[in-house]
């Protein structure tokens, strides 16, 4: 990347450290929201959103290191993040579809 051009591995390096400071102030503001809340929905998609910034900071480090394996790495990451927030949602969609049915229970009987 830049092995000819005298100055660009330098721009390079700055620019991809540049990245990686604002992905990781990303990566905790995001996980700040994730604890707050206030709903679930919101949790679930920062903790998404937290997923692919950590993605992308395995490539972005992929790049900068010249490391192939990370690559590879960054795409087991991406199947594991996909199915941690399929399982959530379908684990909160559960949790919300007995308590709709609860309360419908509840005010039915009344």
């Amino acid at each position: 990347m830049g092995k000819g051009i005298p100055g660009l591995e330098t721009a390079y390096h700055a620019l991809f450290t540049g990245a990686l400071i604002f992905l990781a102030i990303m990566v905790v503001l995001c996980l700040v929201r994730a604890i707050i809340g206030p709903r679930v929905a919101d949790r679930i998609v920062a903790v998404n959103m937290m997923g692919t910034m950590v993605m992308v900071i395995i490539a972005i480090l992929a790049l900068m290191l010249e490391e192939g394996y990370l690559a590879d790495i960054c795409l087991i990451y991406a199947m594991l993040s996909f199915l941690a927030v399929i399982v959530l949602t379908r684990v909160y969609m559960g949790v919300y579809r007995e308590k709709k049915e609860k309360e419908e229970r509840r005010n039915g009987g009344d």
